[in-house]
C-alpha cells in the first residue's frame, strides 16, 4: 500500500541511509487521528464548518478549550503533513521522471478524490443527512472534495514541482545510494534558529496578505486559501529539507525545546491575544483584514506551525522510530481513514446527538468511539474492496 504521503523510498528508506523512516509513518498516524478529533470538535463546538454540527451552547471553559484546541491544531498539523510530503516528492521524481511521477500522483491522489466527490459526498448528503438531491452544478460538484481537498492540493503542488523540474535544469541521474546527496556537504543548510525564524516570518507575511482578501472562514471550491501560506511554504521547506538532509540534523534536545516552547508559549500568546481582542470587541479582526490582530494571529500561527513541526519531527525520530504490529496496521490504514472518516463519524455523531453530556466530555467520548471505529472499518471493509485496494 502506497500511503497519502510517500513515507518510503521504494523500501521506506531514509535519503542517506538504510534506516526505515518508521517515525514518519507514526507521525502521519498521529496527524490522521488529530484530523478525526478536529472534525469531532467542530461537530460539538460549532467552531468551523463541517457536514453536521450540534449547535449546543458552550460554557466559558468549553469555549476556551475548543477555540484553543482547534486553532492550535489547525496551526500545525496539515502544514506538517505538507512538509513531509514535500520531503519525499523530490526523491519520487528522481526515481520516476516526470511522466511516471505525475501518473502515480494522479492515481494515488486524484482518483481517490474523484471517488469521494462522486460517491461519498452524495451518500453523506442524501443518505446520512437526509438532504434532497439537487440538480448538477459544476461549482457545487467541484466543492464536494470534503477533506480530500488535501489530496487535490498535494497533487497540484506536486504537479507544479514536476513542471519546474521538467523545464528547469537537467534532472540529476542518481542511484538509490546517492539520493539526497546531490548538494555538496559544504553547501548544505543546517537547521539553525535563524532559519526557523526566517521560515516563521515568511509564512506570517504571506498569511497576513492572503487574509486581507481571503479571511479565515472563507473558501474557494472548498480550498481555504487563508491557510495556504503555511501549506505552500512548508511543502517547499520539505523539499529543501530533503536535499539538505535536515530532518536527521535536528537534535533531539533542540526538537524537545521547540516542542515545549510551542505548547507553553503558544497557549500563553493565544490566550493574551484572544483576551485583548475580546475585551476590545475585535475578535473578528483576528480572522483577517488590515488589522494588527490579523498580523499578530498570523505570526502566532506560523510560530506554532514551524515550532511544532521541528519538535515533532525530532522527538518522533528519536523516540518513536519503531512499530508494533498493531501500530503498523494502523499506519497502513492512515490514508483510508483520512478519506472515509466522514462517512463513519457522521452517523455516530447523529446517534449521540440527543445524549446530554458536558461538551468536552461528549467530544472525548466521540473520539474514543470514532477513532477505533474508523480504523476498524477501513482495515476490515474499505481496503478489502478491489477498486479501492488499488488506490489506497
Amino acid at each position: 500500500m502506497r500511503s497519502l504521503i510517500e513515507t518510503e523510498l521504494i523500501s521506506n528508506e531514509s535519503p542517506n541511509t538504510k534506516e526505515r523512516l518508521l517515525y514518519i509513518d507514526n507521525l502521519r498516524l498521529l496527524i490522521i487521528v488529530l484530523v478525526v478529533s478536529i472534525h469531532l470538535a467542530v461537530t460539538v463546538s460549532g467552531f468551523g464548518s463541517w457536514y453536521y454540527i450540534y449547535g449546543a451552547h458552550l460554557d466559558t471553559l468549553s469555549t476556551v478549550w475548543f477555540a484553543f484546541y482547534q486553532s492550535f491544531t489547525q496551526g500545525y498539523f496539515l502544514g506538517l503533513l505538507f512538509m513531509v510530503s514535500g520531503y519525499f516528492v523530490a526523491a519520487s521524481y528522481d526515481r520516476k521522471g516526470f511522466g511516471w511521477f505525475v501518473g502515480d500522483r494522479f492515481k494515488r491522489l486524484i482518483i481517490p478524490t474523484l471517488i469521494f466527490m462522486i460517491a461519498i459526498t452524495p451518500f453523506i448528503e442524501i443518505v446520512e443527512l437526509g438532504n434532497k438531491p439537487g440538480g448538477f452544478n459544476l461549482v457545487g460538484f467541484l466543492s464536494r472534495t470534503g477533506p480530500m481537498w488535501f489530496a487535490a492540493a498535494l497533487f497540484g503542488f506536486s504537479l507544479i514541482y514536476g513542471l519546474f523540474r521538467l523545464i528547469g535544469s537537467k534532472p540529476a541521474v542518481v542511484s538509490k545510494q546517492e539520493t539526497g546527496n546531490q548538494v555538496p556537504k559544504w553547501k548544505q543548510l543546517k537547521p539553525t534558529r535563524g532559519l526557523a525564524i526566517s521560515l516563521i516570518l515568511i509564512i506570517a507575511v504571506f498569511a497576513f496578505l492572503i487574509r486581507i482578501v481571503q479571511p479565515i472562514g472563507t473558501d474557494i471550491l472548498n480550498f481555504q486559501l487563508c491557510y495556504f501560506s503555511s501549506y505552500i511554504v512548508l511543502f517547499i521547506a520539505g523539499i529543501i529539507a530533503y536535499r539538505n538532509n535536515l530532518f536527521t540534523k535536528i537534535s533531539y534536545r533542540t526538537g524537545k525545546r521547540w516542542l515545549i516552547t510551542a505548547i507553553a508559549l503558544g497557549f500563553l500568546a493565544w490566550f493574551v491575544l484572544v483576551a485583548i481582542s475580546t475585551a476590545t470587541r475585535s475578535t473578528a479582526a483576528l480572522q483577517g483584514g488590515l488589522t494588527w490582530q490579523s498580523a499578530a494571529f498570523s505570526v502566532w500561527e506560523s510560530f506554532v506551525a514551524v515550532s511544532m513541526s521541528i519538535g515533532l519531527i525530532a522527538v518522533f525520530r528519536e523516540k518513536f522510530n519503531r512499530q508494533s504490529k498493531l501500530v503498523k496496521t494502523l499506519a497502513d490504514n492512515s490514508f483510508a481513514v483520512y478519506m472515509f472518516h466522514p462517512l463513519i463519524i457522521i452517523p455516530v455523531t447523529l446517534l449521540l446527538s440527543p445524549v446530554g453530556l458536558y461538551p468536552i466530555v461528549k467530544w472525548l467520548l466521540l473520539c474514543v468511539i470514532c477513532v477505533p471505529l474508523c480504523f476498524a472499518a477501513t482495515h476490515l471493509v474499505f481496503r478489502k474492496i478491489p477498486l479501492l485496494k488499488k488506490v489506497l
